[in-house]
């Protein structure tokens, strides 16, 4: 399962590269590790991956190569210094490595042919349709996520640009006056450069498999602080769940983490005590919803005589807690 979460993370910290796989333009996320590799591979149209681990890759070594008798990091060491430059867009010419890429109904083979040790060495990525998880996860999300950063960034830029105008203007307005003619331009409007670039779209759109070098970075920034949130937000709430979220009108039953469910159940007595305590702990804990047998607790103490009631020093009352 670690190893696991290790490949994806480090597929996700790729960006995707515009690859020629033969005769074919695709684009591709290639990681090669030290006994595992994660390939993949889009036309636009579809999305196929590919995942080894050591002992398949052991097994499709001694298929396609049964003269040649090596260890598993050995394979992967020359699949990592003959492959991985093709499919991160570099040059593999000086590798004398040969691709051809195949179809197969819906899945892709990308055949290689190099050389180990001077021995001929064979190998076959068998690409299958990827996943619905995983497209979304290392194609949608992201492209979604970097359509609304640049949405943001024209919003700034278009900010900037009319208060650019608006100083121009007060400039002009005390009298000064622009040396060379040729830097003069018109006051932006926001209105009429929308109807400009949108009877210019049609020209714009085509279907390319180009990604260049600020959107990979981008997309890159973008991935890691996606991850970054992930692994936040699974450290905040691996404890919880389905039930133990609160409809808003509820809101009023929310105690701090630091009051256990096991504490009420003891004690219930002493709830306002621990409450205090947790408070005072950690006044900026973010809350979170107690179980339904929690709740039922807190809300139905159990009846205690006046003659059995504990003596409770007094304490100023958390203002808003229990209201």
């Amino acid at each position: 399962m670690e190893s696991t979460d290790h490949a994806e993370g480090a597929l996700s910290a790729l960006p995707w590269v515009p690859v020629n796989v033969g005769e074919s333009k695709l684009l591709a996320k290639a990681w090669f590790g030290d006994t595992e590799y994660r390939l993949l591979l889009s036309d636009l149209s579809s999305v196929w991956e590919e995942e080894m681990n050591r002992n398949s890759i052991k097994s499709r070594a001694q298929v396609l190569n049964k003269r040649l008798r090596a260890p598993v990091h050995t394979f992967l060491a020359h699949l990592r210094t003959v492959a991985w430059p093709c499919f991160s867009r570099q040059s593999y010419e000086q590798n004398k490595a040969k691709f051809l890429l195949e179809h197969q109904e819906s899945n892709l083979t990308v055949k290689l042919k190099s050389e180990l040790g001077d021995v001929p060495f064979y190998w076959e990525f068998h690409c299958t349709p990827a996943s619905v998880a995983l497209v979304s996860r290392e194609l949608v999300c992201p492209l979604l996520s970097m359509t609304q950063v640049l949405h943001r960034h024209v919003e700034e830029l278009t900010a900037l640009l009319l208060k650019k105008d608006a100083e121009i203007q007060d400039y002009k307005e005390n009298g000064a006056v622009l040396s060379r003619g040729r830097l003069q331009t018109e006051p932006f409007e926001e209105e009429t450069y929308k109807k400009t670039f949108n009877q210019r779209l049609p020209k714009m759109l085509q279907d390319s498999l180009e990604f260049d070098s600020e959107l990979q970075e981008l997309y890159v920034s973008i991935c890691a602080a996606r991850n970054a949130r992930k692994h936040k937000h699974s450290g905040e709430y691996s404890s919880a769940s389905v039930d133990s979220f609160i409809p808003d009108q509820d809101r009023t039953n929310y105690v701090p983490t630091g009051l256990r469910p096991a504490s009420l159940r003891s004690n219930p007595n002493s709830i306002m005590q621990q409450v205090e305590d947790a408070l005072s702990a950690n006044t900026e804990e973010t809350v979170r919803p107690l179980p339904k047998k929690t709740l039922a607790a807190v809300a139905v103490p159990p009846v205690v005589t006046p003659a059995d009631r504990p003596v409770m020093p007094k304490k100023k009352k958390t203002a808003g807690l229990f209201q």
